[in-house]
C-alpha cells in the first residue's frame, strides 16, 4: 500500500512532547488551558474590533488578521499534541501529516509578515504622520494583506514541494507534537543537503525578510521619537510601539532559534521546545499584550462590556 508515488508510508506516528507517562495529564490541563486562553483571546479581540468602529484603523485591521492567523495556526495543531497526551500511540494519516503540515506554514509566514505589515504601518504612524491616512488608505491596507496572504501560500509551497521529493520507507516515528520539515528530513530515505538547503532558504526568506523589514521600520520610527521634544511625546509615541515590538522578539525569537540553527547545535528535542513557545504559548501572549498595553482596547472593551450589562 502507497500513500502516493513517492513513498511507502501511510501513516506516521507523533512521539509527541514527552515519554514521561507521570508528566502527560499534567502538561494535557496545561496545554488545554493555554488553548482556551488562545481561542477566547483572539475571538475576543476580533470581535471587539469588528464591533468597535473606532477601532476600524489600519493597525487595528492588522491586529484583526494577526489574531485571526494566531487563533488558526494554534487550532492546526493544538488538539493533535493534546490527544498525545492522553492515547497510547498518537497517529496521524500521511495526508493527515502534510495537511497539517501546509496550514502550518501557510500561517506561520502569514503571522511573520502581517508583524512586518505592523512594523511599516507604525513607521508611517510616527515618521510620516501628515500623509498616514493617504498613505495607509484601505486599498493600500488591503494589498499589503494580499501580499501577506500571499507569502504564507509561497511559504507553504515551497516547503511542501520539498516534501514532496522526499521518500518515507520505514520508519515511521516522527520525533515531535507535529509535522514539521526537520523531523521529517530525519525520517526521508533521500533527504540529501540540498533539501536542508531548501528549507534554510525558505525559512530565511520568511523570517529573515521581514525582520529586515521591521528593523529599518523601528530604526527610522527610534530616529523620529528621539527627536521629539517633549518626554510625554516621545512616552506616547514609545507606547504605541512597545506592544508591538514584545510580539515580534518573542515570535522570531522562537523562530529563529528553532530553524536558523544547525541541528548539530540544536538538539531536536531542544528544538521542541522552541516549538512549543512560538506554536502554543505566544498565540495565548498576543491578545493579552494587546489588550493588557492598548487604551484603546482597554476602552473598547469597557464600552461593550457596559452595553452588554447595560442591555
Amino acid at each position: 500500500m502507497a500513500a502516493d508515488n513517492t513513498s511507502s508510508v501511510i501513516e506516521f506516528i507523533l512521539t509527541g512532547l514527552t515519554d514521561q507517562a507521570q508528566l502527560k495529564i499534567p502538561l494535557f490541563f496545561l496545554f488545554l488551558s493555554f488553548y482556551v486562553v488562545t481561542v477566547v483571546g483572539n475571538l475576543g479581540l476580533i470581535t471587539l474590533i469588528g464591533l468597535n468602529s473606532h477601532l476600524h484603523i489600519p493597525m487595528y485591521f492588522f491586529l484583526f488578521n494577526l489574531s485571526f492567523i494566531d487563533f488558526s495556526y494554534s487550532t492546526t495543531l493544538t488538539p493533535k499534541m493534546l490527544m498525545g497526551f492522553v492515547s497510547e500511540k498518537n497517529i496521524i494519516s500521511y495526508a493527515g501529516c502534510i495537511t497539517q503540515f501546509f496550514f502550518f506554514c501557510f500561517f506561520v509566514f502569514s503571522e511573520s509578515y502581517i508583524l512586518s505589515a505592523m512594523a511599516y504601518d507604525r513607521y508611517v504612524a510616527i515618521c510620516k504622520p501628515l500623509v498616514y491616512t493617504v498613505t495607509m488608505s484601505p486599498q493600500v491596507c488591503l494589498l499589503l494583506l494580499l501580499g501577506v496572504y500571499g507569502m504564507g501560500v509561497f511559504g507553504a509551497v515551497a516547503h511542501m514541494g520539498n516534501i514532496m521529493f522526499m521518500t518515507f520507507c520505514g520508519d515511521n516515528l516522527v520525533n515531535h507534537y507535529m509535522c514539521d520539515i526537520i523531523p521529517l528530513l530525519e525520517l526521508s530515505c533521500n533527504s540529501s543537503y540540498v533539501n536542508l538547503l531548501v528549507v534554510f532558504i525558505v525559512v530565511t526568506i520568511g523570517i529573515g525578510v521581514p525582520i529586515v523589514t521591521i528593523f529599518i521600520s523601528y530604526g527610522f520610527v527610534l530616529s523620529s521619537i528621539l527627536h521629539i521634544s517633549s518626554t510625554e511625546g516621545r512616552s506616547k509615541a514609545f507606547s504605541t510601539c512597545s506592544s508591538h515590538i514584545t510580539v515580534v522578539s518573542l515570535f522570531f525569537g522562537s523562530g529563529a532559534f528553532m530553524y536558523l540553527k544547525p541541528p548539530s547545535i540544536l538538539p531536536l528535542d531542544q528544538g521542541k521546545v522552541s516549538s512549543v513557545f512560538y506554536t502554543a504559548v505566544v498565540p495565548m501572549l498576543n491578545p493579552l499584550i494587546y489588550s493588557l498595553r492598548n487604551k484603546d482596547v482597554k476602552v473598547a472593551l469597557k464600552k461593550t462590556l457596559s452595553i452588554k450589562i447595560f442591555s
